[in-house]
């Protein structure tokens, strides 16, 4: 019996969402999916040759690159059903390229114009997401 259920709550987010703007949400977010995804396929080799002191930090970004691979195509399928999931993953990509920018203006931190570069822009393509999956979106009736 819930079948039917979810088979109706699912057909009506294209009711929400007009259909263009659906299909750019769900582009933008298939991008992402795919980056995350990317990304922790070519973690994979840096974790096998991490050393004693980084394997398991660089094990748990490789983690974290499935899960979030996995929010992101969970946010495709149902844009509209997961406002705090939206809100998690904007605020950590969003924190992360503002840490980014402190320790550049630091100076000497490694790595921080490729969190920049890579983390700020998710942050704008989410924003962009976000901003076309809610904005102007018709409220649900019943």
């Amino acid at each position: 019996m819930s079948a039917p259920v979810t088979a109706v709550r699912q057909s009506t987010v294209g009711s929400l969402i007009p259909p263009g703007r659906l299909r750019l949400v769900r582009v933008l977010l298939v991008i992402a999916t795919v980056g995350a995804v990317g990304a922790a396929i070519a973690q994979i080799q840096v974790v096998f040759d991490a050393g004693g002191a980084t394997k398991v930090v660089e094990t748990w970004r490789l983690y974290g690159f499935v899960v979030f691979a996995g929010l992101f195509a969970l946010l495709a399928v149902r844009p509209l059903g997961n406002l705090v999931v939206w809100l998690l993953v904007i605020t950590n990509k969003l924190a992360l390229t503002l840490t980014a920018l402190a320790y550049e203006a630091h100076g000497g931190i490694v790595d921080t114009g490729t969190i920049i570069g890579w983390d700020g822009g998710l942050t704008v393509l989410l924003l962009a997401a976000v901003a076309a999956s809610r904005l102007g979106a018709r409220p649900s009736v019943g």
